[in-house]
């Protein structure tokens, strides 16, 4: 995503970011985005307490990766001018998505990010977005953005993935469910619906492969197509 020259006061903002966490190995990064963008340096800003608080609650290396994927999706959407996100609207506390997305003429949507800690090629079915359907807000539209490590983001097949998880709540295998930490087949579908797309996000991958999608049919609210087509523009590009 380049090399900027780094600004005093982007380099400023990022020291406060990660005073007194274990973030500093993202400092460099941090000060390069920050520098890079305006937009995203004015919602760092805007926002500099949330994300303090999530850079101090990364206390591992792994911790710390899945703050750094967040911060690399909202710099890639911070490049589309039309796009405007917020953080954490529906509440931290409640465990509701880390960003909702707004597009004009377009309901805002909600996105929640989350990180591929395995290879996606071998999951089994419904990891990993079946965990995070409980932090689906009803009454909008719900995208889960997943970054997978790899050169395609396509080797992560949520089509099959789905297919296979919804064979097992059709056939009433609340055993299967339950140990995956959904209470049955109707509380499946009850957070699947509210699903209305995955994006799986490769980031050392290349144009077009870096981003793939899969959407769901069966949604009550789908995610609008202009927004969705932008987000995927936004982490695919450059």
């Amino acid at each position: 995503m380049g090399s900027p020259v780094v600004t005093p006061s982007a380099a400023r903002l990022a020291g406060e970011l990660v005073a007194g966490s274990g973030a500093a190995a993202i400092r460099p990064e941090l000060e390069a985005w920050l520098s890079a963008s305006p937009r995203f340096r004015a919602f760092a800003t805007a926002d500099a307490p949330k994300l303090r608080k999530k850079l101090r609650g990364a206390s591992d290396p792994a911790t710390l990766a899945d703050v750094r994927l967040e911060l690399v999706v909202a710099v890639r959407l911070h490049g589309d001018r039309r796009l405007t996100l917020a953080w954490e609207r529906h509440g931290s506390r409640l465990g509701g998505p880390d960003f909702e997305v707004a597009l004009p003429g377009a309901r805002p949507t909600a996105l929640e990010v989350t990180r591929l800690r395995r290879d996606p090629v071998t999951v089994e079915p419904g990891v990993p977005w079946l965990g995070k359907l409980r932090q689906l807000p009803p009454g909008v539209a719900n995208v889960l953005v997943v970054g997978i490590e790899g050169a395609r983001a396509d080797a992560l097949d949520v089509a099959s993935s789905v297919r296979a998880v919804r064979a097992r709540a059709d056939a009433r295998d609340e055993a299967y469910l339950e140990a995956r930490g959904v209470a049955g087949s109707r509380a499946f579908y009850d957070r699947f619906l509210r699903l209305g797309a995955v994006i799986a996000f490769a980031e050392d991958a290349a144009g077009d492969e870096r981003a793939s999608v899969w959407r769901n049919p069966s949604a009550r609210i789908r995610v609008p197509e202009p927004v969705l087509r932008a987000c995927l523009a936004g982490l695919r590009g450059g």
